[in-house]
């Protein structure tokens, strides 16, 4: 295993991007194929049982606005999004750190709790050696409700898959989330990027580098409106 100093961790959902790619990429799905949206509805049905189903439940729930998807247009899909999508959407200041890290012949590995279909995708075109998402089990056409490969991959479950991958321990994390704390304890050097205010004090009690690249929204009611309007399918960059 290289050492350490070699790994840089990075989360990926408002940490590279200021938003939530399951979000931005549903929005883009919907902008292409309008019919979907009316299944949109199935999502909002089910959003009072969140605490019956748990996180990896409704992430099931929430992409059944692919059912009955062929494979090869979701891929294709996948890929015309972080094509066109992608350079309108990321923090210009932290990949440019992304990419001075690279020069430095750090090994990036991308751990994101967001579909390892499209993770795979960005990372690759970020320029990361390593990509790790959320697994599903995509078939020939989407099921309503698409199974999970393993676990939902946050918090304690990035750690598993970085261990397994044999990376236990790295140079520097970034992360915007309270639930990537796990994996910050295998980093030396701690980054938040745009914490809430709670994590940000955390993060200044303990002397991490707090990073505050400039934001698409001006306070945290513009953010739900223009998620709200991802979830509609009805927001582009």
């Amino acid at each position: 295993m290289p050492p350490r100093n070699q790994f840089i961790l990075y989360d990926l959902d408002q940490t590279i991007i200021p938003w939530d790619t399951q979000l931005v990429f549903r929005s883009y799905i919907l902008r292409k194929e309008p019919l979907r949206r009316p299944l949109t509805l199935i999502f909002l049905l089910f959003l009072p049982l969140y605490k019956i189903l748990g996180t990896g439940g409704m992430k099931r729930v929430f992409h059944s606005y692919l059912w009955r998807m062929p494979l090869e247009d979701l891929e294709n899909h996948a890929d015309a999004f972080v094509r066109d999508w992608l350079p309108k959407i990321i923090y210009p200041e932290i990949v440019a750190k992304i990419s001075q890290q690279k020069e430095q012949n750090q090994l990036l590995v991308l751990s994101s709790a967001s579909p390892e279909l499209w993770v795979a995708r960005i990372g690759n075109a970020l320029g990361f050696e390593i990509s790790f998402g959320t697994r599903f089990d995509w078939q020939a056409k989407q099921r309503l409700f698409p199974d999970l490969i393993g676990e939902n991959h946050k918090g304690p479950e990035k750690v598993r898959r970085l261990t397994q991958a044999g990376i236990s321990q790295a140079e520097a994390g970034y992360t915007d989330s309270k639930a990537d704390l796990p994996l910050l304890q295998l980093c030396r050097l701690k980054n938040l990027v745009n914490p809430l205010p709670r994590f940000r004090r955390m993060g200044e009690n303990h002397q991490w580098t707090i990073l505050i690249p400039p934001t698409p929204w001006k306070n945290r009611f513009y953010f739900s409106l223009e998620s709200l309007k991802q979830l509609l399918g009805i927001w582009k960059p």
